[in-house]
């Protein structure tokens, strides 16, 4: 079977650098039909609205409720947004959908270097300019400096123990630690046989909840493992057809992430000293689960245009930027401020400073980042290619 593209029409399927990691392979294993990648319109407007989620969370409720870290609140929208938070878990179930739809027909050098190209550019520029705004106008809680900023720029800060520039950063680490899987299932060429996986991860995850073992239970992620189990199950749905195995998985993602939010509420209730309504909670996620199989069952066309795109795009630069730099300027304008003005205000401007970032950091410098990292990847593979055949010579009698 042909690859296609998203247009529907055949993939032209020239070589590229032959002999380099960068020549194109389609994998076949035993009767497994290669995986698809198209772009689905819709998951781009569910990450904006995920992302869009957490920013009303973090502006009308999180920063005032706990924390100290601003001294603004919106209660107008709080009782709503309180539940932001669970724009998380949706990125996390988008993430299992569209890593495993990435991986599906790359190597290892071409999985790492699109995860580089997408997450890095605009990571370094969003963490630059928090870092600026911080010298600029932060005070306590939001201080920093430039050893914490330069190990923030390599995206590993919160594997080394150091403070992130920005509270929104948490998640990136535990994406990063999904992406490693994810690229293992690659470089063993397992990625067109993942069920299996997802099914161990799944009773590894569940087994981890009940008797949490630590270093275990942070490297299977099994406080999140539910959503990203779930999104790539969907994905499987979207590229390969329903199949009950499939469904089950799926089911029992659900019932494992319903389960984990039950635990979870009760010290989110102790953190933020108030209640929340485990119903609205748990119907949050069976909505989320209910959208993300819509999707995988192709049901939701209604909704897909072109135009999403752009907030798809924008949404990464928002979730990064939004969060501490809103809160600093809160702590510098209210209540001078009007503070209808200087919420809504904040709004626009961070939807404004995305869009920026996307247009002239993302689109402007990946691909000169995308032809750099090439060269590199091709030359360290000659470099290896050579040490080897020298070795290989230099064994011989």
């Amino acid at each position: 079977m042909e690859a296609i593209d998203k247009k529907g029409m055949p993939r032209n399927n020239h070589q590229r650098f032959p002999g380099s990691w960068r020549e194109r392979r389609t994998v076949r294993t035993d009767g497994v039909e290669p995986m698809t990648s198209a772009r689905v319109y819709e998951i781009d407007l569910l990450r904006f609205l995920a992302a869009l989620a957490v920013v009303l969370f973090h502006y009308s409720y999180r920063g005032h409720a706990a924390d100290d870290l601003t001294v603004m609140s919106y209660p107008a929208l709080a009782p709503v947004f309180k539940y932001g938070y669970l724009g998380v878990e949706l990125f996390f179930m988008i993430s299992g959908f569209v890593i495993l739809m990435t991986a599906a027909n790359r190597n290892l050098g071409e999985f790492v270097i699109a995860r580089i190209l997408r997450l890095y550019p605009a990571f370094w520029t969003c963490c630059t300019i928090t870092f600026v705004v911080t010298l600029a106008i932060g005070g306590p809680p939001h201080t920093t400096s430039l050893a914490r900023y330069l190990a923030n720029m390599t995206m590993l800060s919160g594997f080394l123990g150091i403070v992130s520039i920005d509270g929104a950063y948490w998640s990136l680490f535990i994406e990063l630690q999904f992406y490693l899987l994810v690229a293992l299932l690659v470089s063993g060429r397992r990625i067109h046989r993942a069920e299996p996986f997802l099914w161990l991860w799944l009773l590894a995850s569940a087994a981890l909840t009940v008797h949490p073992v630590g270093m275990l239970y942070s490297l299977l992620i099994a406080e999140y493992s539910a959503f990203f189990i779930a999104g790539a199950g969907c994905f499987l749905i979207w590229s390969k057809g329903v199949s009950l195995p499939r469904a089950v998985l799926i089911a029992c993602s659900w019932g494992l992430a319903l389960f984990q939010s039950m635990q979870k509420l009760r010290s989110f209730e102790r953190h933020f000293n108030t209640t929340f309504d485990i119903f609205v909670v748990e119907g949050m996620i069976t909505l989320f689960f209910t959208v993300m199989l819509l999707i995988a069952l192709r049901r939701t066309a209604f909704a897909s245009r072109k135009e999403w795109v752009v907030l798809g795009a924008i949404s990464y630069p928002l979730y990064l930027l939004h969060q501490n730099v809103g809160y600093m300027v809160f702590n510098v304008a209210y209540p001078g401020v009007n503070v209808h003005v200087l919420f809504w205000g904040t709004i626009v401007a961070v939807l404004i400073c995305a869009y920026l970032v996307h247009a002239i950091v993302e689109k402007r410098w990946s691909a000169p980042l995308k032809t750099v990292l090439n060269v590199s990847a091709d030359r360290l593979q000659r470099l290896a290619v050579r040490s080897k055949q020298d070795a290989s010579q230099a064994a011989r009698p």
